[in-house]
């Protein structure tokens, strides 16, 4: 199983720690940010096939930041599978 830690941009959360195994995401934890939405956003997903997390998170906006927290999840999936590819 693979741990990766990413530090999100423009949203209130601090951290991002992933735990991955055979592209499934076994457990994503958000640090800081809102409490129960960001939970809920993390069991939905547990279990899931990495590339399809990606799919239906990537480019959810908050606030008109141009992100949110579902949105670095995605670039935290993203990041990983650039580091993995190589």
């Amino acid at each position: 199983m693979d741990e990766f830690i990413f530090y999100p941009e423009r949203v209130c959360s601090a951290k991002i720690k992933l735990s991955i195994d055979a592209g499934i995401l076994k457990e994503a934890v958000f640090e800081g940010g809102c409490e129960g939405n960001l939970e809920g956003i993390c069991r939905l997903v547990q279990g899931m096939p990495v590339v399809e997390v990606l799919k239906r998170l990537k480019g959810i906006d908050c606030g008109g930041k141009g992100t949110s927290c579902p949105d670095q999840l995605s670039n935290a999936l993203e990041a990983y599978l650039r580091r993995n590819a190589k």
